[in-house]
């Protein structure tokens, strides 16, 4: 039996040498940064208790409840005499997309219990106030991907008409302009 020849290696030197650079990890690929400009007293009033109006989002289930409703939506449009699919799809997509604007992006304020905060959120949207006002949370990365998902389900299963394709898309364009960083 012929054996291979046995190959050496060099030693491997694990101390650390200053030919070798390192970089330091980073924590995360996004930055997770504060957008907007508080004033001193409305970041006091902000971090005195807890905001009961955007912290929902992040309990348990929060996630699983924008799935039900619309899967609740399409069998309440879907009870409709003469509904076609096409347009069930269209009509839960728009609906879906209608109040969460509304929810997310035209009511701001506090609508419960704002008294207690000293007018801290009065001026701000909840999703602004979702997760203290940071992008690139899990939360509005979710909130950011339920509206796509939806379109693109509904753009499915109304095959791929360009009348409702249109309808759907400015909707939806509509609805993710205000969840945008820069915005």
């Amino acid at each position: 039996m012929n054996r291979p020849p046995s190959i050496t290696l060099p030693a491997l030197d694990l101390s650390k040498s200053s030919t070798m650079r390192v970089r330091g990890r980073s924590g995360s690929i996004v930055k997770v940064e504060q957008v907007g400009d508080r004033s001193a007293e409305d970041a006091l009033d902000q971090n005195v208790f807890v905001n009961i109006n955007a912290n929902w989002v992040n309990a348990k289930g929060a996630w699983l409840i924008h799935v039900v409703l619309i899967l609740v939506g399409k069998v309440i449009i879907d009870t409709i005499p003469g509904m076609s699919q096409q347009i069930s799809w269209t009509l839960v997509n728009l609906i879906y997309l209608a109040l969460s604007y509304l929810m997310f992006h035209w009511v701001t304020g506090m609508p419960f219990e704002g008294d207690l905060r000293g007018g801290a959120y009065d001026d701000l949207t909840l999703w602004e106030q979702i997760d203290d006002g940071a992008q690139y949370t899990p939360a509005k990365k979710w909130l950011f991907s339920v509206p796509v998902m939806l379109f693109l389900a509904s753009t499915h299963y109304t095959n791929y008409n360009p009348w409702l394709f249109a309808i759907n898309l400015s909707a939806l364009v509509f609805v993710l302009i205000p969840k945008s960083p820069q915005v």
